[in-house]
């Protein structure tokens, strides 16, 4: 019962969906989800911290930067057929349309100018 609830509270936040349809295209980099949320890196990192709590997104640190992709092993099979419904049924909604177009011009830019400008400021 607990993995259902962890998994359900985790797909209870808009943004939470956004990242995972985001993540569905492949692997990013922390600043591109903060580019695509336009959201603080504090809040964009408690969303994922959620994500891997539930075990819907695994991360991998590359050198200075941190990855995320779809966990490759959900929790259970049951969790994997949620979340193939979840995608099936958004993507038939448009409804991250927007997001896949900024997101095309997210990955353009490339993760060291985009990690320059967002975090380098100076």
């Amino acid at each position: 019962m607990r993995d259902w609830l962890e998994l359900f509270k985790a797909l209870a936040d808009e943004n939470r969906l956004r990242a995972l349809a985001a993540l569905k295209g492949g692997e990013l980099c922390v600043c591109q989800l903060i580019a695509l949320l336009d959201l603080a890196p504090s809040t964009v990192s408690k969303h994922l911290s959620i994500l891997r709590s539930a075990r819907l997104v695994d991360s991998r640190k590359q050198g200075r930067w941190m990855y995320y992709r779809l966990a490759r092993d959900c929790r259970t099979p049951s969790a994997s057929r949620v979340l193939a419904v979840l995608f099936a049924d958004l993507d038939r909604t448009g409804w991250l349309a927007a997001d896949r177009k900024r997101m095309k011009k997210i990955v353009d830019e490339g993760v060291e100018s985009l990690c320059r400008r967002l975090f380098c400021k100076s």
